[in-house]
């Protein structure tokens, strides 16, 4: 990343106080925060009572944790796109429809971000909500957002990608993610199957604004125990593409 004149060291640094916090890390002391980021102390110290003063984070004389109110910083940003507003009801509609779970994901560096998200019966170790953050390269809804990059971009990231095995189906080898991922854009969908967890297949489709370009990927997950391969194909895949249709219509007319 370039940084000229105009770079402000010292957000960059508040940024990397406030992402040192996540599941694992849920309350952290001031000498964590400073190993965690590789601040000093003096000034870990002052970003956190900044951060404490400001309401977005609480402290017990020793511990640090966040409030709720950092949820503020991600809605701004779920806001703005107005994409959760338009696609919910149609993804509640799906959901009822398949009596599966629908969400909307955009791509973030080498992740995916939930932005939207109807669940039904937990199907995942791993507990999902907005702002939850998975592998792009082996979840659905990563490798539809994957395939709409323009080359360029898509090399770059095939080049440093590390992928780690998740279950004994994920695909790591990139010349075999590569041929996923042209699949994936010349048909308009992609399937996941057993790659991210056990037992959890999914399907994913674009989400387009106007002009055609990718906003974000609708997707449906569901158990492999539950729902067959073929099932998924012939009656899940298709009103995922009708859902993702209408969702369409509505971004184009904004």
């Amino acid at each position: 990343m370039t940084r000229d004149g105009d770079f402000v060291q010292s957000l960059e640094r508040g940024l990397a106080v406030l992402q040192a916090f996540d599941a694992e890390h849920a309350a952290l002391t001031l000498s964590d925060v400073a190993r965690l980021t590789g601040l000093t102390r003096a000034t870990a110290r002052r970003l956190l009572l900044t951060f404490v003063a400001l309401g977005y984070m609480r402290n017990d004389g020793r511990l640090f944790t966040l409030t709720p109110k950092v949820l503020d910083i991600g809605h701004s940003y779920v806001s703005s796109l107005q994409l959760a507003d338009i696609a919910q009801p149609f993804m509640e509609a799906m959901s009822e429809r398949v009596h599966e779970s629908v969400s909307c994901a955009v791509l973030d560096g080498e992740d995916i971000v939930y932005v939207a998200r109807v669940p039904t019966t937990r199907i995942m170790t791993i507990s999902l909500a907005l702002g939850s953050r998975l592998p792009a390269f082996c979840t659905s809804l990563g490798r539809v957002l994957l395939a709409e990059l323009p080359p360029p971009e898509l090399d770059a990231y095939l080049a440093r990608l590390q992928p780690v095995r998740r279950t004994s189906r994920t695909v790591t080898d990139v010349g075999r993610l590569r041929e996923i991922l042209a699949d994936a854009r010349r048909q308009g969908w992609t399937m996941v199957d057993q790659e991210l967890e056990d037992g959890v297949r999914s399907i994913a489709t674009a989400l387009r604004g106007r002009g055609g370009r990718a906003l974000a990927a609708l997707n449906c997950s569901t158990h492999a125990g539950r729902v067959g391969l073929r099932e998924l194909r012939t009656e899940f895949v298709p009103a995922l593409l009708t859902t993702a249709s209408e969702i369409n219509a509505r971004l184009a007319a904004r």
